[in-house]
């Protein structure tokens, strides 16, 4: 079974809640990313507290004509963040997505340090894989079937 751990991204942008949304934004654009994961440093431990979006950033402040050199990314960042354990299957991390409506979820050990980042686009290059790993199952079956009746 393929896990949210095998398919998650390892490069992940974080930071922390009082970096001001100026310089997320910055980070976001040279790592060419649309996110920012948001942590705290727990004896060294990066532990995922939030996420923050481009498009957080355009609706919480720019639409609103807040400061990004004064507002932190911990002042616009979701309350609630979930996340998904490393060992996960597909199925089940698309119905965490589906459920909360989230496009990306940061990827958590067995004691919930922050080790990546799942996406939808992720996930759909999986399932597809596994997809037509199935339809070829199809054709071989097929062959089989027409070489054991003759």
């Amino acid at each position: 079974m393929t896990t949210s751990g095998q398919i998650c991204s390892r490069e992940v942008v974080f930071t922390t809640r009082d970096t001001t949304v100026q310089v997320a934004a910055k980070l976001m654009r040279q790592h060419h990313v649309g996110t920012v994961v948001v942590v705290d440093d727990a004896n060294g431990r990066r532990v995922p507290v939030g996420i923050v979006t481009d498009r957080d950033i355009v609706v919480e402040v720019c639409a609103v004509d807040l400061n990004p050199n004064v507002i932190t990314v911990g002042d616009i960042m979701a309350p609630e963040l979930l996340t998904v354990r490393e060992g996960e299957g597909l199925l089940q991390t698309v119905e965490i997505m589906r459920y909360k409506g989230v496009r990306r979820l940061p990827v958590v050990d067995r004691d919930g340090n922050l080790t990546g980042i799942v996406s939808i686009d992720d996930l759909l290059e999986a399932l597809t894989e596994q997809m037509t790993e199935m339809t070829r199952i199809l054709g071989r079956e097929r062959e089989h079937e027409a070489q054991n009746r003759r």
